[in-house]
């Protein structure tokens, strides 16, 4: 019959929340804004904002398209899933997104070269 999850399992609510994070921070590093994803899926840009909060569940075969038209499998979304649901979007992963953004709106491939070569030797140490 019917057996509850573990506690250490995720809720419904957790797993739509979690792909949502996931498909921000694909649109994020591919350089897109909310409105060309929209375009994109063929949505309007108001549900693609739904699609990202978590507020509407994406279908499976919505997320099948998401999938294709930024370049990765469905499992993409659900990596890293088995680690924990990360429910909010502070600290270190934010700074993630915020440097991946701000690196994709740098035109000058030079400039991108120092960067990296900056990151690299500052991580280095």
């Amino acid at each position: 019959m019917y057996q509850e999850l573990p506690a250490t399992e995720p809720s419904n609510q957790q797993v739509d929340k979690y792909v949502a994070n996931r498909i921000r921070e694909r649109r994020i590093a591919l350089g897109f804004t909310q409105q060309m994803l929209a375009q994109r899926i063929k949505v309007t840009y108001q549900q693609a904002q739904k699609y990202e909060r978590g507020t509407n569940r994406v279908t499976a075969g919505r997320l099948f398209e998401i999938a294709r038209v930024m370049g990765v499998p469905v499992s993409y979304f659900y990596e890293g899933i088995e680690q924990g649901i990360e429910a909010d979007e502070t600290g270190p992963k934010r700074h993630h997104m915020d440097l991946v953004r701000n690196f994709s709106r740098i035109e000058n491939a030079k400039h991108q070269l120092a960067l990296r070569q900056l990151c690299r030797t500052l991580a280095d140490g």
